[in-house]
């Protein structure tokens, strides 16, 4: 099929190279001319495992293209992709101006056209916001020919986003139509994955209620880490026998230090301020929110419950990424530790394998190093919160000489209190 995807962002890049790699011919729009001629040249400008090589590949067969041109783009497909920003705003609700900006350029590029199009909204967008994307291309559409708007949310995890592309857990396909149904059939069809077949308000809704489910059971076991560390149980023994329940699952039960990332907080907000415009108070969302944002700083009190007063003293803050294989930033864990670190007077040593570059934007004075043990010189304390791989098997006799004291703050869970303080250190974990 010839498909347009209008915005190069995290997800319309990944979406536009996994379709392409399928063997359709997508033309990737976007506004941003420095951006398309990296693309031109293959370069991914987001750190996703596996792109760089996606869009080689697939610009070599002439299968992929970037340009600023979006009437050629929609005049020449059959498909058209709006996967635009679709940030939090002032007051927590989702801006849409992105989305409203695509939908009224489509419209525009489509007078003229000479067959009918399926717009497709990828976007994470409020309930109701396919039917405000018909209404504006109605209102500058001239032509006769018929088109569709569909909802076809996204469900990519950063870090793993291709995989979780090309093998999905279901594909949702909000429309009715069933001509529309059938040529989103057809383009999926590839992917041998369940596909859910539903009105546009109920595929638009799954994307939010997902995330703010996955959101809230996170919230919930860091909650009952709390628990654990004032009771002396292990809240990794409680997830595990909570996680044998068929019921209940294993997975998003790992205690930490706080949910982040591009997804989680501004759909989580997003849901509570979409119930508020249709008079349902959504009390669980609200709260999933308050115990995430209690969390982050959880390391820093830690800390100080070992270090005793922070002022001048020197903090290595590992991983600053909101996960691992990933460089994004957004409402990372890593931004309320630092910022937290900096109002008690720390001085702080950072350090990321790939995230530095936007650390930077918003922390520019604070001190990175080149590696994890440069970060631990003369440290006062150690507090991990990315759990990137290359942090789990450290050399702990190497980090004990470095630093002026033996202290961990494992925000991740990720080590054995056991063996720490066998080699000497002061451990604190996340309800362990």
């Amino acid at each position: 099929m010839r498909i347009a995807v209008i915005g190069t962002g995290y997800v319309g890049l990944v979406v536009g190279a996994c379709l392409a790699d399928l063997g359709n011919h997508v033309t990737c729009v976007d506004v941003d001319e420095e951006k398309v001629e990296m693309l031109r040249r293959g370069e991914s400008p987001i750190y996703e495992p596996g792109l760089e090589e996606l869009l080689e590949r697939n610009i070599a067969e002439q299968r992929i293209s970037f340009t600023l041109n979006v009437d050629r783009a929609v005049k020449e497909s059959e498909i058209i992709f709006i996967a635009v920003g679709t940030p939090e705003g002032k007051n927590g609700k989702a801006d849409l101006k992105y989305v409203k900006q695509a939908a009224e350029s489509i419209a525009k590029a489509m007078n003229g056209a000479d067959s009918g199009k399926i717009i497709v909204n990828k976007s994470t967008v409020p309930v109701g916001t396919g039917g405000m994307v018909e209404k504006i291309i109605k209102k500058h559409y001239r032509g006769r020919e018929k088109f569709h708007v569909v909802s076809n949310p996204e469900f990519l995890r950063e870090g793993c986003a291709i995989n979780d592309f090309l093998k999905p857990d279901r594909i949702v396909i909000g429309n009715g139509d069933p001509e529309a149904a059938e040529v989103m059939r057809k383009l999926y069809a590839p992917l041998n994955a369940k596909m859910v077949f539903t009105d546009v308000k109920s595929a638009e809704l799954i994307k939010y209620a997902s995330n703010a489910f996955l959101a809230t059971k996170i919230s919930f076991i860091n909650e009952v880490s709390r628990l654990c560390d004032r009771a002396n149980a292990s809240v990794k023994k409680v997830a595990e026998g909570m996680g044998l329940d068929s019921r209940i699952g294993p997975y998003f039960l790992n205690a930490g230090c706080g949910w982040g990332g591009s997804c989680f907080p501004k759909d989580v907000s997003a849901l509570v301020h979409i119930g508020k415009d249709y008079g349902v108070e959504l009390m669980i969302p609200r709260a999933a929110e308050r115990v995430n944002k209690e969390q982050k700083i959880l390391p820093v009190e830690k800390a100080q419950k070992l270090v005793g007063s922070l002022k001048g003293k020197k903090i290595a803050v590992l991983g600053l990424s909101f996960k691992p294989e990933t460089d994004d930033m957004r409402e990372a864990s890593s931004i309320a530790i630092i910022r937290k670190l900096l109002k008690e007077g720390a001085r702080v040593n950072a350090f990321d394998p790939v995230a530095e570059k936007e650390a930077r934007k918003i922390f520019p004075n604070i001190n990175y190093c080149d590696s994890a043990y440069s970060a631990l010189e003369k440290a006062d304390a150690m507090i991990l919160v990315t759990e990137w791989n290359e942090f789990k098997e450290m050399d702990f006799e190497k980090a004990k000489k470095l630093m002026n004291r033996a202290i961990i703050i494992d925000g991740r869970n990720i080590y054995s209190r056991k063996s720490l303080e066998k080699a000497g250190f002061k451990y604190e974990g996340i309800g362990v």
